[in-house]
This record gives structure tokens, C-alpha cells and sequence, in this order.
């Protein structure tokens, strides 16, 4: 087995899947010339992930109202859970891509990391059949499965979140873009969220607006407000 498969905890029969699941647009885009890239596999395994979580939420949550389902799932699958899996697996070594991304930090970009992800199951997906990819995805999200259930969180972040910091304070929490790189057409965004001076969370889109989600998503995830009871004088802890 490679490193990677030692990592994914599978064998794949056809390597070229798992080659194609790791060949970022660039490589191709770069050599100007022919070549696969994961856009396709990305497509399969976004899916079959979806297929794969509702499924789990649907069982495992029988009192459950759709648009509890619907909020569940879609925190589950959000760009963020997939970056962390897919950090976690550490994906991004493993990457094929052109030299120009690679120099502009691709090979750490939420986006492209999420990406590959998807790519990776409909590449475990394809090699094998519904039942092994629902193992290995019920494996990689565990943990995922068990903050959801202890801390369900609405659809709306930024709103949770400012909810959350004003029942501790007064003081509401503030967002950056301390980042911005890409073309026009392909922007990629880095925020910040902050409150009485501490950095809460961090977070990538393709919009200011996604960005700032993700980094209010990662402060709910991270409750770092509790981690530094000075800036609690006087206050329950949440």
C-alpha cells in the first residue's frame, strides 16, 4: 500500500482512480496539453458523500424535522468539515498540480484540499461499491457525527455566533478579510472573526461572504471565549 492508501485504510484495485482523484485542473492548465483532472471524481463524490450522510442523519435521528435534517448535514458537509478531513489525511502532499499553484499555496487551500476530498470517495467509490464507501466515510467523519449531535448549530453562523458572544458581553464580533488572491473570475477569500481583541476563528470562500461564514462556522467549532476566562470577568461561561 502507498502512504496515502496506509492512510485512507484501503487498497485501491485501479491506482489510476486514486491518481485522477488527486490531479488538481492546474497541472493540466499549465502543461496546456491534455490531462485528467479530479473535477469529475469531485462531481461522483460529492454524491455519493450526501447519499452517504443523509442516510446516517436519517437513521440515526428519527425525531428529527427535514429542516433540522437540512441543517445537520449541510454542516457536515460544509466546506470546512471537508478541508478538515482532508487535512486530517493530510491530503495535500499528495497532491498533483502546476507549479504556479503549488507556489501560490494551493496545496494548503481549503477550497482545493475540500476538492480533493470528494474526489478521493468518488474514487474509493468507483473502485469499489456503496457499502465499502459508507465505511470508510462513517469512519473519517466520527467525530464530525459526535459534535453534531452534542452541538447542533443553526444554518446561519454568523447569527449563532453573535447571539452566543452577546449573552456573554455587549460587544459584538467583528470580521476581516486579511486575505484576497485569484483572478477575477476565481477569487479566493481569508477572514477573520474577532471579539474584544481575540482572534475566534478563521475561515476560506470564494466570496467575503462565504469567508466570513466559515471563520464564524470555525469560531463555534473552536469556543476559544471559553479557553480565556479573562475576557469572561463577571460572565457565565457559555
Amino acid at each position: 500500500m502507498t502512504p496515502l492508501e496506509e492512510r485512507l485504510a484501503y487498497k485501491f484495485r485501479n491506482s489510476l482512480l486514486l491518481a485522477e482523484a488527486l490531479t488538481h485542473p492546474s497541472l493540466g492548465h499549465e502543461s496546456q496539453s491534455y490531462h485528467f483532472d479530479n473535477q469529475r471524481l469531485e462531481f461522483l463524490g460529492d454524491a455519493v458523500l450526501q447519499l452517504v450522510i443523509t442516510e446516517c442523519l436519517y437513521r440515526e435521528h428519527v425525531t428529527k424535522s427535514e429542516g433540522k435534517l437540512t441543517k445537520m448535514r449541510a454542516r457536515m458537509v460544509s466546506r470546512e468539515a471537508l478541508h478538515r478531513h482532508a487535512d486530517i489525511l493530510g491530503l495535500g502532499e499528495f497532491l498533483m498540480m502546476g507549479k504556479g499553484e503549488d507556489s501560490n499555496g494551493g496545496r494548503q487551500r481549503a477550497g482545493t484540499l475540500a476538492d480533493a476530498f470528494e474526489a478521493v470517495v468518488g474514487a474509493i467509490y468507483l473502485d469499489s461499491n456503496l457499502d465499502t464507501v459508507r465505511d470508510f466515510l462513517l469512519r473519517i467523519t466520527a467525530d464530525a457525527f459526535s459534535t453534531v449531535h452534542e452541538q447542533p448549530l443553526e444554518a446561519n453562523p454568523k447569527g449563532t455566533l453573535q447571539e452566543t458572544m452577546q449573552a456573554i458581553s455587549p460587544r459584538s464580533p467583528n470580521y476581516f478579510i486579511v486575505s484576497e488572491d485569484g483572478p477575477e473570475h476565481s477569487k479566493h477569500f481569508v477572514a477573520i472573526v474577532q471579539w474584544d481583541g481575540m482572534e475566534l476563528g478563521r475561515g476560506e470562500g470564494a466570496s467575503k461572504k462565504m469567508a466570513e461564514t466559515a471563520a464564524a462556522l470555525n469560531a463555534l467549532h473552536e469556543r476559544r471565549w471559553i479557553q480565556d476566562a479573562s475576557h469572561q470577568p463577571g460572565h457565565a461561561m457559555m
